[in-house]
């Protein structure tokens, strides 16, 4: 219930400061906090204009950590390696007085492109500068929601708008859902996404071969598991000899662990992403909150360890002090930091593809 009653509040905690701020100035400019009854409610909204000034600070605190995760994951000289510009300042006004508006006027949103044959359920929208840009890299981005719900208008839109002002194209799709489909129909539609990417990328100014998959909570696990299995023929039956490769891997917020809508009769399938980590694993991101209620951040931390265990590239792991599950729904100090964040990483990532000899 804490994640259902704090999701905005949580991330965007400004708004109950200003609701709270307005109603008290309300009734005392109407002189209705002369009783008893109004000064104990309004010591209430006092002590609760607190506790959300506590959540703003921790949101903003999240760009700190985003830093010190930065220079742990790449190394201290890591800004050193990166020609890309960074963005240095938040958007305070949209942060501060419109976190729900995501529409950009440089940014051109492409709705509706189909990968599939499986209706709405395999449809993408693409999102890249108006004034197309050539050779760009590519994001593709899958939405949360437990495989049982959620599309691909609804999450990680910051993000999205963020990078494609930034000259990328970028990708959020739709995938098949319980119980239309089961274990491995989703994975098997992340990895279309990719190999579309890489037949019509092209069409469309990207570059294929600069390609990262993203995901928010189930979504998460699809990016994760599609980084680790590139080209396994279970997930591309009847493209199995497209390249689907990718060059690294965001996951916010993610799932961890066994598929959970496996057959209670049946085996569950291989623990996902974690069985399938090689010493080949591409780099990676991952950004988790320290209060998630729907996906544990020890079942984070626990794939952290496990990919820098076993992975020979880099992984960057950012855990947000006081972040709930969906941080990304939202412009807010604390996922502006993460979208700072995965803009770092992917500059640093392309560099060093730049460097390594073909």
């Amino acid at each position: 219930m804490s994640f259902w009653f704090g999701l905005i509040i949580n991330e965007v905690p400004f708004v109950g400061i200003y609701v709270l701020a307005a109603s008290t100035a309300l009734a005392a400019a109407q002189g209705d906090l002369d009783s008893a009854g109004a000064k104990v409610t309004a010591a209430v909204a006092a002590a609760a204009t607190l506790g959300l000034a506590v959540c703003a600070w921790l949101g903003v605190r999240s760009a700190h950590v985003v830093g010190q995760a930065l220079e742990q994951g790449l190394g201290t000289g890591w800004r050193d390696r990166v020609r890309t510009p960074l963005r240095r300042h938040r958007p305070w006004l949209r942060i501060l007085l419109l976190p729900a508006m995501m529409r950009r006027r440089d940014v051109r949103r492409i709705p509706n492109i189909s990968y599939g044959d499986a209706g709405r359920r395999n449809l993408l929208d693409l999102y890249r500068r108006r004034d197309a840009p050539q050779n760009a890299p590519v994001l593709v981005y899958f939405h949360g929601g437990g495989y049982t719900s959620g599309s691909k208008s609804r999450e990680a839109r910051p993000l999205l708008y963020q990078l494609a002002a930034q000259g990328w194209v970028c990708i959020s799709a739709n995938y098949r859902l319980r119980p239309q489909t089961t274990f491995p129909g989703h994975q098997i539609d992340a990895k279309k996404v990719i190999a579309w990417v890489r037949e019509h990328g092209s069409e469309y100014g990207a570059d294929p071969s600069r390609l990262f998959v993203a995901g928010s909570s189930a979504g998460s696990n699809l990016a994760a598991l599609s980084a680790l299995t590139p080209n396994d023929p279970m997930f591309q039956p009847g493209f199995e000899t497209t390249d689907t490769s990718v060059t690294a891997a965001i996951c916010l917020y993610g799932y961890y662990g066994h598929y959970f809508g496996a057959p209670p009769d049946e085996p569950p399938p291989p623990l996902q992403p974690q069985g399938y980590i090689t010493a080949d694993a591409p780099p990676f991101l991952v950004a988790h909150g320290t209060k998630d209620a729907l996906g544990t951040v020890e079942g984070a931390r626990n794939f952290v360890t496990q990919l820098r265990r076993a992975s020979g590239n880099v992984v960057v792991y950012a855990e947000l002090p006081g972040a709930q599950h969906s941080f990304d729904v939202f412009h807010s100090p604390r996922f502006e930091a993460v979208v700072d964040g995965v803009e770092a990483f992917a500059a640093y990532v392309l560099a060093a593809a730049d460097r390594t000899p073909h």
